[in-house]
């Protein structure tokens, strides 16, 4: 599948994290640059891959302005601007929406572009929810009001930490629907989602990012990085049938057992 390359969008540069002097997160060095392909509008997806208290939610906090890092720098685009608090949305799993307002007000509260709203809430399938509340709502519409609101208050980027956590099977796969469906909003979007979730991981994801512990060596950092767009497994409408993705999914599995 033809695809290229293009401007840088994010930038890890010898990222490290410590409480006092406990070092969670190691010289940690990633890039997301914009990946185009003919005819097509389609943002980056990039699954993070990891043991539970790993740290990958400390490293979304810091991708998002969040939290600090102690050492390295992250930045955003070409010219390495510092990310602002703000400025990269993070969808947390319990979707904390305020219970006293309803869809559209939520949204109200980051945008006051009701036209910009509504074409989201339509391309979402809310638009006939945005006067309910909350509470009115299933699992996965709150998701995506959660979404919308990190989509209109952002700049293209998008973390989403364990999206897949506690569903079954087709709920996952309106998940995985849903994170595509990002994607092709903006050719710059990018959606970055921490998972333990493989199979998932691999139906979505163009790049996998394992983030484990190397022996004799304190503090986590990223062990393996999987192109899945060199391999011809990203972009694949029924990915589980194509000859490589057992043998990765394999890799995958026996990697995550030595993290």
């Amino acid at each position: 599948m033809t695809y290229a390359f293009e401007q840088r969008l994010l930038t890890i540069e010898g990222v490290g994290l410590s409480y006092g002097d406990k070092l969670i997160l190691r010289d940690i060095n990633l890039h997301v640059d914009n990946v185009t392909r003919p005819g097509i509008n389609q943002g980056q997806c990039i699954a993070l891959l990891g043991p539970s208290g790993i740290g990958k939610t400390q490293l979304f906090r810091c991708i998002a302005g969040m939290q600090k890092q102690t050492v390295g720098k992250i930045t955003l685009s070409e010219q390495k601007r510092a990310v602002v608090t703000g400025e990269v949305g993070m969808v947390q799993q319990s979707y904390p929406l305020l219970a006293h307002r309803t869809v559209r007000g939520n949204l109200e509260l980051v945008c006051s572009d009701t036209s910009k709203i509504d074409a989201l809430l339509t391309r979402f399938g809310l638009l006939d929810h945005a006067g309910k509340y909350p509470v009115q709502l299933s699992g996965g519409q709150r998701q995506r009001v959660a979404i919308i609101q990190q989509m209109i208050g952002n700049r293209h980027f998008l973390l989403m930490d364990e999206p897949f956590s506690g569903l079954d099977i087709i709920a996952k796969a309106k998940v995985c629907d849903l994170i595509n469906e990002v994607g092709l909003v903006d050719e710059l979007n990018t959606t970055i989602f921490t998972t333990h979730d493989l199979e998932s991981a691999m139906m979505i994801a163009d790049t996998i990012w394992v983030m484990g512990r190397e022996e004799g060596k304190p503090g986590a950092t990223i062990v393996k990085t999987f192109d899945l767009m060199s391999m011809d497994l990203a972009w694949q409408a029924d990915i589980t049938k194509h000859p490589a993705f057992n043998p990765l999914h394999n890799q995958l599995r026996d990697l995550f057992k030595t993290l």
